[in-house]
């Protein structure tokens, strides 16, 4: 698995889209027809990409669940490794270290 894959997995945060809308015997492209999204929308969405609360709303519509059914199908999203590594980055240039600044000797 190359580096891009996994920082994906990392980033992603995983959802029901793709199980809810096979038990349905739906294609993404139905799905996407449906909930009047692009099919590249689905697509992504199905990887566990983030999407708008909008677009949370009309694929849950779609597939015939209520919006109030959301936190089932799109768990709510947890702080990862994204997150951590911004947070450790700002309070290293909060605390006055510099990016490469461990190379210089001065």
């Amino acid at each position: 698995m190359d580096q891009h894959n996994h920082d994906d997995q990392a980033l992603a945060c995983f959802n029901r889209v793709r199980e809810l809308r096979e038990n349905r015997l739906m294609t993404q492209a139905q799905l996407a027809r449906k909930a009047k999204v692009a099919l590249r929308t689905i697509h992504s969405v199905e990887k566990g990409m983030n999407c708008r609360m909008d677009t949370k709303r009309k694929i849950l519509l779609a597939l015939g669940m209520r919006f109030e059914d959301k936190d089932q199908v799109f768990p709510p999203s947890r702080r990862g490794y994204a997150h951590s590594a911004g947070l450790a980055a700002l309070e290293a240039f909060s605390a006055g270290a510099r990016p490469g600044s461990e190379d210089n000797l001065s």
